[in-house]
């Protein structure tokens, strides 16, 4: 079994909960999953889910299968698996500010150390292997000093720290108090595999991290196509890129200040493919309620070939935005617990590259997801042994 918690039970989650189960149960196939046809030691049906945590007022004291039922039970049926995982009350810190009204959060009737603490004795009792990271985007700096953020919590400086931030301190605090190894996959933009400190930190405790940012839609397109410019030797001239969708992601994505770690995880990987920088607008652009998560991607590509003429691309999709981010961690949750198995530790490049935005650790190379994908499966040949289906 690999024990899974989740952290922040939005649409993301739901929809994680909800293929997972179906798939288990034979009802789906596993469309979505990239390693679904490659053998690994971890199967899907080892996954179990033994934790929830939220802060919205609405979900927390529910079970994820009311959540889930509320949210997407008018395009998927919700097995009743579900009903045995309760939403727990997690840590807030503003990361709902300016989205939703009332949000709850451990730490306003108590100290941000002693909602650590709770946090911490009930993962006790879960016992996790892998604790994913999927709340809503929230705005965070890399930290000075692994002590700076000991110090904040134990301060209860609630202004200076992100949820994120908080969780993957738990998690080492966990770690420390139980010698129980876990991963932690941060699937949003606020930098843990590229905050150096945490990095160290997750090495010296013999955990794996993942993150930061999953890349599932537009970015992994943008990626090969400029792949596909640098290998013929095109020069592109510039690349505009939007997204407009009416999830909460996208809602939160209107706070300039959020937006703007999701424009940084989106544009890193230009320079690092083409070997050059060039004019860009590669963000999240709007939100429109009745596009629901099912956003509209649109891109324009302008290049020069060959006897300097200029071609152009425009590219339109509609594509559901929160299961192309959970068949990912279907692959996450059963690397993670590989990892573990095989005493791998700290900012795990070789699957950060494929699965990630902005790839951690600090100072890593993106490349397109293409030819991640053959560089994760030729990792995964030498740690697990995998064979392809």
């Amino acid at each position: 079994m690999i024990r899974t918690i989740i952290l922040g039970q939005g649409m993301v989650a739901n929809y994680f909960a909800v293929g997972l189960e179906r798939i288990k149960a034979g009802e789906i196939p596993p469309y979505g999953v990239p390693l679904a046809n490659v053998k690994l030691r971890r199967k899907i049906e080892e996954i179990e889910i033994v934790g929830s945590y939220d802060v919205d007022a609405k979900k927390v004291g529910k079970t994820i299968y009311e959540v889930a039922k509320k949210e997407i039970g008018e395009v998927s049926p919700i097995p009743e698996k579900l009903k045995e995982v309760e939403v727990r009350e997690g840590v807030h810190l503003r990361s709902l500010n300016g989205v939703l009204s009332g949000v709850l959060g451990l730490e306003r009737k108590m100290t941000l150390k002693d909602a650590v603490n709770i946090i911490v004795d009930q993962w006790r009792e879960m016992s996790p292997d892998v604790i994913v990271n999927i709340i809503t985007t929230e705005n965070a700096k890399p930290l000075n000093d692994i002590s700076e953020l000991e110090e904040r919590i134990n301060g209860n400086d609630v202004e200076k720290l992100a949820a994120t931030q908080v969780y993957a301190y738990a998690t080492l605090k966990y770690r420390e108090e139980t010698r129980r190894k876990v991963a932690f996959v941060n699937a949003i933009p606020t930098p843990v595999a590229n905050d150096e400190n945490i990095v160290k930190m997750y090495e010296k405790n013999g955990l794996p991290l993942f993150g930061d940012d999953g890349a599932t839609g537009a970015t992994p397109l943008t990626a090969d196509l400029l792949e596909h410019m640098a290998t013929r030797n095109r020069k592109v001239e510039f690349i505009v890129q939007f997204n407009i969708a009416g999830n909460t992601d996208f809602l939160a994505l209107t706070l300039p200040e959020r937006n703007l770690m999701k424009e940084v995880t989106k544009s890193s990987m230009i320079k690092d493919i083409l070997g050059y920088d060039v004019p860009h607008y590669i963000k999240p652009t709007g939100y429109l309620e009745p596009l629901g998560d099912r956003k509209l991607v649109a891109m324009h590509m302008e290049y020069y070939t060959f006897n300097n003429l200029k071609d152009e691309i425009y590219i339109n999709v509609r594509m559901n935005d929160s299961p192309a981010l959970a068949g990912l961690l279907v692959d996450l949750v059963r690397i993670g617990r590989i990892c573990i198995d095989r005493g791998i530790c700290g900012a795990v490049y070789p699957v950060n590259l494929f699965y990630m935005k902005m790839p951690g650790p600090p100072g890593s190379k993106s490349i397109s997801k293409i030819l991640a994908f053959q560089k994760l499966k030729e990792w995964l040949r030498e740690i697990d042994g995998l064979v392809e289906g």
